[in-house]
């Protein structure tokens, strides 16, 4: 079937009968799901009031946390003249570090409308020390404060703040709009109780938050207050309902045990979705109100523009599948034609790229594609050049001429001087070395990488007796493991030729080994002259694709070439996750991790014949 027919097939099938099927259904089911609707949007309404609530109040928390951290509060209450701690009134210049830097956090609070302390342990007559004033406003005495039940919670709570709505104790904060926090004050030394603090804020911050949801296009005709546990709405927005308690039905709902919940019922007589959220920490609810009447006037007015919008939506798609649907099959055939020749085999086919919508961005991810997999031979041409570079690399570091003469003149000495044991030590470990240098595997178990490390290294102590000692501590388990071959003794004569060069104190190598999970990690450690950063650079030219131009003749026996052999090797025979990891500095001594997958002779073997069966 046609390309064109298909989608037409489709557009009808996927379309449009199921777009007049959806209207239908949608009519239907809008009215029974409206009050699911609103009430979940009145409930996320809701807990964004009751986060916002709790902001505030944790804010304040904050700021006479500061000040009992700082003994702001402590230092009041100790003070011999408590008139002096009111800080609107007192000169700036008069007050200590922390005093100043409490009445900064005061003053970026607007909000804050009164705050004071009582002081628990003073013998004076008058226990309320003023903190932030506020006129026509008369404490509480301290001894009837301390007869009210809420003196007991406070010392009850330890320090926690207590707080209260306005109208909940009007004997304790007035008849002012505000909310109170209450907390225990306690030395910062003993931990005694020392005073009670009194901070009162006004409600502008929640008439912000409520006013900020009342104004909002979908909830225009919702209404939002807070009420305690008894009903009573302590914070109305905008204060038609302060004060009063809510019918017995609302009330009972306010006890349950749910975060937040919605149900349809009667308030102040009418139909209307009511929903409740308890704020968490707090013994307070956040109820929202919407008329019923109003949500089914909405959907109706919605029904009347869904049947409208459904129509232009029909007829604008119909339009669309003549106008454009030509020009979208015509593009899709061209790309297909340029993904034959690309298949043929010819690599350089793009698309002319025109169009500014989906299908250019289609036009440009196929010619982008054929530039990545261009790209990618260029790499893979790129990487066999630099292997083969690599191998060249270490069949000139398999063994150095001078090594082998130097080694031939040491062998001459000891045979000068009737040394034979030495004679024969020194021949067996040269031959040795030459054996493993010559054999044709490319991996060899560590048991022998280890011992012709062993042999070179005590030629080489034979060489320089004082210029250095050396460690081996691999764990036997490992010494199954595979390897490439002379993996260890490039990084070692590196750090014997050129880390002990010119050293005025004694050479010490430590080379140890273990494995972690799946790797089988070997160190090469050296307390010698480090190496340079321009050098490290040279060594890791792969990670960068920069390769640098290696000298001949002796600059090739430079610091770094058997480095740079062995990290090339180690990269392209196991990938980029494994390799050398080296850590120096001019002046600290060397640090190499050779980083290979844990791979035993014995299991690589039956591997192999599995597989090869």
């Amino acid at each position: 079937m046609n390309l064109r027919i298909k989608l037409f097939t489709a557009f009808l099938g996927l379309v449009i009968i199921p777009l007049f099927i959806l209207g239908i259904i949608t009519f239907i089911v809008t009215f029974r799901s409206i009050e699911t609707k609103y009430s979940q949007q009145a409930e996320y309404s809701l807990r964004a009031i009751g986060y916002s609530i709790r902001n505030v109040f944790h804010e304040m928390d904050n700021v006479t946390d500061n000040g009992i951290a700082k003994g702001v509060f402590q230092e009041a209450l100790n003070s011999r003249n408590p008139d002096t701690q009111d800080l609107t009134a007192a000169d700036q210049l008069e007050l200590n570090a922390n005093q100043r830097n409490f009445r900064s956090l005061l003053y970026n609070h607007p909000a804050i409308d009164y705050a004071f302390l009582y002081n628990i342990q003073s013998s004076r007559e008058s226990k309320v020390i003023t903190i932030f004033n506020k006129e026509n406003f008369e404490t509480l005495p301290y001894e009837e404060f301390k007869e009210h039940s809420l003196y007991r919670e406070v010392v009850k709570l330890n320090g926690v703040p207590r707080w209260i709505a306005p109208r909940e104790y009007p004997e304790l904060t007035g008849t002012d709009s505000v909310f109170t926090q209450i907390r225990l004050i306690k030395d910062l030394e003993s931990f005694k109780r020392v005073g009670v603090l009194f901070v009162q804020i006004k409600s502008w911050e929640f008439e912000k938050i409520f006013q900020s949801m009342t104004l909002g296009s979908k909830l225009r005709d919702t209404r939002f207050f807070l009420v305690n546990d008894k009903g009573q709405v302590l914070y109305d927005y905008p204060s038609e309902l302060t004060g009063l308690v809510l019918d017995d039905q609302i009330r009972q709902r306010l006890v349950g045990t749910r975060d937040v919940f919605s149900y349809r019922g009667k308030f102040n007589g009418e139909e209307s979705v009511i929903s409740i959220h308890r704020l968490q920490d707090y013994p307070w609810t956040v109820v929202s109100v919407t008329s019923w009447r109003y949500l089914s006037q909405e959907v109706t007015t919605f029904a009347k523009w869904f049947v409208a919008i459904i129509l232009v939506c029909v007829l604008t798609a119909m339009l669309f599948n003549v106008l454009f649907v030509n020009r979208i099959t015509g593009t899709i055939g061209v790309i297909v034609r340029f993904m034959r020749k690309v298949e043929a085999g010819d690599l350089n086919a793009r698309v002319e790229e025109k169009g500014d919508d989906e299908l250019l961005l289609l036009q440009q991810g196929f010619n982008s594609q054929m530039d990545k997999i261009n790209e990618l031979f260029d790499q893979v041409k790129k990487e066999q050049r630099q292997k083969a570079n690599a191998e060249l690399r270490v069949l000139q570091a398999q063994i150095k001429p001078h090594f082998l003469f130097n080694t031939l003149e040491s062998i001459n000495v000891l045979a000068v001087q009737n040394e034979g044991r030495k004679v024969s030590e020194m021949v067996l470990r040269l031959a040795r070395i030459l054996r493993i240098s010559i054999q044709g595997k490319e991996e060899i178990p560590l048991r022998e990488e280890i011992e012709h490390l062993r042999s070179y290294l005590e030629i080489q102590k034979f060489r320089f007796a004082d210029l250095f000692e050396y460690e081996i501590d691999v764990p036997p388990e490992l010494m199954d493991c595979l390897v490439l071959k002379l993996t260890l003794q490039p990084l070692v004569e590196n750090s014997i030729q050129h880390g002990f060069e010119g050293i005025a104190y004694g050479g010490i190598l430590r080379i140890s080994g273990h494995s972690e999970g799946d790797r089988l990690i070997l160190r090469i450690e050296d307390n010698g002259i480090g190496i340079s950063r321009e050098q490290l650079s040279l060594i890791h030219y792969a990670d960068t694709g920069n390769q640098p131009e290696v000298k001949s003749g002796a600059d090739q026996e430079g610091r770094g070439l058997g480095l740079r052999s062995v990290y090339d090797r180690l990269r392209f025979q196991y990938g980029s996750r494994y390799g050398l990891f080296i850590c120096s500095h001019p002046g600290s001594g060397t640090i190499i991790q050779c980083v290979i997958p844990k791979s035993e002779w014995g299991k690589r073997d039956e591997a192999e014949g599995i597989a090869r069966g």
